[in-house]
């Protein structure tokens, strides 16, 4: 039964690109083992019941009411280092490996993008997905569907849309997911989208009580699964449960971060819901505080199923460098 002796938590700014900003958990229990969680991007969020946990027996971390993302995600990663367990295998998960989609921001042209695709198909991926904003969406899309009749693409608008228009058009090209096309609130422009193409549009939600309106009203078909935004992974699970349940297909994605969130990230996307390419190979490799370090290799993703827990080792004198402010308790 564990027993966390020493809460720390840790506010890191990353160096590289937009300078990210983590929170990241370590709990350490009586016997000395560890276990840690991230919040990329973190909210204000109370930790006063966290430092509860403090002294605190219990048995499973469903039974820690922490209301906290990262706390709960290092509960998982103590208990499952404790049973000596993946925590893929704990969460339910089955794959050994996962196939990756690779993320391509704008660019400068559509001929500098396809210049782009090249390189990452040459790299062994065999999925891309583009970022699309109005303004550049529908001659990139096609400038690459021309050069890569085969491949397989997903667009993601980041809630940047208020229009169908060029959404629509883009089912012309073979695009097989339109991710986060409108505001998340705006649940009826998702139906009326997904009323007229044949990709599959996706939603991202950050809780299974923001699925019900989608799920009502057929508003989707694939759901853009965070596992770090959730409360807790257990919730994160319920709703890959609930949408699997209706037929959908689900995207999970963990990118940006030290490392730690993007390691759930792929334990989750082991579940046998989690249908197509896991998105966590950005950012680079090396801006990461975890061993090894989580991303692709030949656009596959190695799922740790001999590693207890979240199966990587911390850098955790990295994590002191990045650290702008940290609490012990």
């Amino acid at each position: 039964m564990p027993r966390v002796r020493e809460l720390e938590v840790f506010r890191v700014v990353l160096p590289y690109g937009r300078r990210v900003e983590s929170l990241l958990v370590k709990l350490t229990d009586h016997g000395g083992m560890t276990g840690w969680g991230e919040l990329v991007d973190p909210p204000e969020a109370p930790l006063e019941p966290a430092k509860r946990l403090v002294g605190m027996d219990w048995e499973h971390p469903d039974s820690v009411p922490t209301g906290h993302g990262a706390v709960d995600m290092a509960c998982w990663d103590l208990w499952t280092r404790m049973r000596g367990v993946p925590l893929a295998h704990a969460l339910g998960g089955s794959r050994t490996s996962l196939v990756a989609t690779v993320r391509l921001g704008p660019d400068v042209s559509p001929d500098s993008l396809v210049s782009r695709v090249n390189q990452v198909v040459c790299g062994g991926y065999t999925h891309v997905t583009l970022d699309i904003r109005p303004g550049w969406d529908v001659e990139p899309v096609r400038a690459v569907r021309q050069a890569f009749p085969a491949l397989t693409l997903a667009v993601d608008g980041g809630g940047a849309y208020a229009s169908e228009t060029q959404l629509v058009a883009l089912d012309a090209y073979g695009v097989e997911v339109i991710e986060r096309p409108f505001d998340v609130a705006d649940v009826r422009a998702h139906a009326s989208l997904q009323d007229q193409v044949a990709a599959a549009v996706a939603v991202e939600v950050h809780s299974t009580a923001a699925l019900d309106d989608y799920l009502t009203l057929r508003a989707a078909r694939a759901l853009r699964l965070r596992p770090a935004a959730f409360s807790s992974l257990s919730d994160a699970r319920r709703a890959h449960d609930r949408v699997r349940a209706a037929g959908w297909d689900i995207v999970c994605a963990g990118g940006r971060g030290t490392g730690l969130a993007r390691a759930a990230a792929v334990a989750v996307a082991s579940l046998p819901g989690c249908t197509l390419p896991c998105d966590v190979t950005q950012p680079p490799r090396h801006a990461q505080i975890v061993t090894p370090a989580v991303g692709a290799t030949g656009g596959v993703v190695a799922v740790p199923y001999t590693q207890p827990g979240l199966g990587h080792d911390i850098d955790e004198s990295r994590v002191r460098r990045l650290a702008k402010e940290s609490i012990r308790v």
